[in-house]
């Protein structure tokens, strides 16, 4: 890790399983997690690009090596402020990584416990991460109804004096994008509700029925003419709040507990067994679809977790190879069988 956040220059040698990071706040571990992240997946989940590049720094460039091969990742300042990013794999440079040229990888951080209580973001970005992971097309839909939004949301300020007519393109082609994220969203859903009741009851002998539950304004098989319809009729108060009100940007993701709505029915232990589901359900649905064993970051959650909850976390983390950020290295190593354990000291 060169210039990379609070990393000059720094070389890190990791084992096949456990990996625990160790030291006291703002000592670089969730940087170091960081540039994992970025050199198996292409971007962080911390904030802009040119926010990795350590102050005063003109570039920063993270060299991973393992068995499946090398790949560089490579940032530049550019005198606009912004950064210049490629990636060099099996000495291929790339623009951006692909599914196929990216590594599978399941972050959980303290924020992933407000999944269930937080803003609807946070559940969006959730199931739209993971499908990015397990469908090669996904990320350029995804990035594609971000651009055409952005396009809508820019008429609808100016309001030119031909709206309606601009508008009518924007609105189909808004449709047809937000139609297909929906049905992906669905679909993982479903998949997620085949599995979730019996792996909570695993995780917490309780029994209670868990649904997952897509909230939209649109039927799921009618998605997206009932969206073009929507987004037709509501021109005016579009245009006067200044932004598209419709659309798989403001769907949301209901988590229920025997019927009832978990985000506010759920004690504290049932929320965290909820959250700790459905990150586990996004390991093991990473390692079938990607035919290859995800990479496991763990930021801090060990702190976050009851005894209860660390036992069952780490029976999961076994078969990965898992990066572990802990301010106290006894509560990790107390229910492992071992790990090697690094020292942070930027």
């Amino acid at each position: 890790m060169q210039h990379f956040r609070s990393y000059e220059d720094a070389f890190f040698s990791f084992e096949d399983g456990a990996n625990i990071i160790v030291g006291p706040n703002a000592s670089g571990k969730t940087s170091l997690l960081e540039g994992i992240l970025v050199a198996a997946r292409g971007g962080s989940y911390r904030g802009h690009d040119i926010e990795l590049i350590s102050f005063g720094a003109e570039w920063a460039r993270l060299d991973a090596e393992s068995p499946e091969g090398t790949r560089v990742v490579k940032m530049q300042r550019k005198d606009d402020d912004k950064c210049l990013k490629t990636f060099v794999v099996d000495e291929q440079e790339l623009s951006r990584l692909t599914m196929q040229r990216s590594l599978p990888v399941v972050l959980f951080e303290p924020n992933h416990l407000l999944l269930l209580s937080g803003s609807p973001d946070l559940r969006r970005t959730f199931l739209d991460d993971l499908i990015e992971q397990t469908n090669p097309h996904f990320g350029a839909l995804r990035r594609h109804y971000k651009r055409v939004l952005a396009q809508r949301n820019a008429l609808l300020k100016r309001q030119p004096h031909d709206l309606a007519e601009q508008l009518f393109v924007w609105n189909i082609r808004l449709s047809e994008l937000g139609g297909q994220i929906a049905h992906e969203r669905c679909k993982l859903i479903a998949t997620f509700n085949e599995r979730i009741s019996d792996l909570y009851d695993m995780l917490s002998a309780s029994g209670h029925h868990i649904e997952l539950v897509y909230v939209s304004r649109f039927a799921p098989e009618t998605y997206e003419t009932s969206l073009l319809h929507k987004l037709e009729a509501s021109t005016e108060l579009d245009v006067l709040r200044g932004f598209t009100a419709y659309g798989p940007h403001r769907d949301d993701l209901s988590v229920r507990i025997d019927g009832h709505e978990a985000g506010v029915a759920a004690s504290r232990g049932e929320t965290r067994t909820l959250v700790l589901a459905l990150k586990i359900l996004e390991l093991q649905l990473l390692e079938e679809l990607r035919t290859t064993r995800p990479l496991l970051l763990l930021d801090d959650v060990f702190s976050e977790l009851d005894a209860e909850r660390r036992k069952a976390l780490t029976g999961f983390v076994d078969d990965y190879q898992t990066f572990i950020t802990t301010t106290d290295a006894d509560i990790v190593m107390h229910n492992l069988a071992g790990g090697n354990v690094i020292q942070t000291t930027v």
